[in-house]
């Protein structure tokens, strides 16, 4: 008899959001950064300086800011292992009929539950605690530097992207045309999102176009108004 797997698109998630966040951040904020310093009449080599050192500048706080958030929460995961691990040890008949209960609430028989606790007891108690009490999984747990390396890579291959335009563009029209490149790159970017995460690609398209453009405006409309003013 043939073995049947299944691949659930749900593994990817630790490293889908962070490699979606950064590469998302690293076209925004550095195109918002660029088009606002060209709308200011500032020379090209002072828009590509500032559009490197916003990559650089954002690759390290991606990775740093993943890394704190991340740890945070696996922090938290092992705390409340710890505080399970406490229980099962100074209170294992409490703990065996809470996670019978659990598995009573979700329409197992009273008996049946039961017996599938001090099974999944006996076997392995703070898995099947972690697991259906707390929901944390070898496929969900955080990963802090799992997350602080996609974060700042994918970051760093969005951010060279209007980098890279500001230095091929004409500058006399440098933000229209970077206007449209990050939107391009942005509308590409939520569809291989979409694609990874298995979803249809519509809607993450049209949600980082819109507020990729949204950010590029504003940040073109004050470079503008900046500029004049000085």
């Amino acid at each position: 008899m043939r073995s049947h797997r299944e691949s659930h698109l749900v593994s990817r998630i630790g490293w889908l959001r962070a490699a979606v966040l950064g590469a998302n951040d690293g076209i925004v904020s550095t195109a918002s950064l660029i088009m606002g310093v060209a709308a200011s009449g500032a020379p090209r080599s002072a828009i590509l300086v500032s559009g490197i050192a916003g990559l650089v500048a954002g690759a390290m706080s991606m990775a740093a800011g993943e890394y704190v958030s991340v740890s945070s929460q696996s922090d938290t995961e092992q705390a409340d292992l710890e505080r399970e691990r406490l229980e099962l040890a100074t209170s294992p008949e409490a703990e065996l009929e809470e996670l019978a209960g659990i598995y009573r609430t979700r329409g197992v028989d009273a008996d049946v539950a039961r017996t599938v606790a001090v099974q999944m007891t006996a076997f392995d108690a703070l898995g099947a605690h972690a697991r259906d009490e707390l929901h944390i999984t070898d496929m969900t747990s955080a990963r802090p530097i799992t997350a602080a390396f996609t974060s700042a890579g994918t970051f760093t291959l969005g951010a060279l992207l209007p980098v890279l335009a500001a230095a091929m563009l004409p500058h006399d029209s440098l933000v229209p045309g970077q206007a449209v490149a990050s939107l391009l790159f942005l509308g590409l970017l939520g569809w291989v999102g979409a694609a990874a995460g298995g979803s249809r690609p519509l809607k993450p398209v049209a949600r980082v176009i819109f507020w990729g453009a949204l950010a590029m405006a504003l940040t073109a409309g004050i470079g503008r108004l900046v500029g004049t003013a000085i």
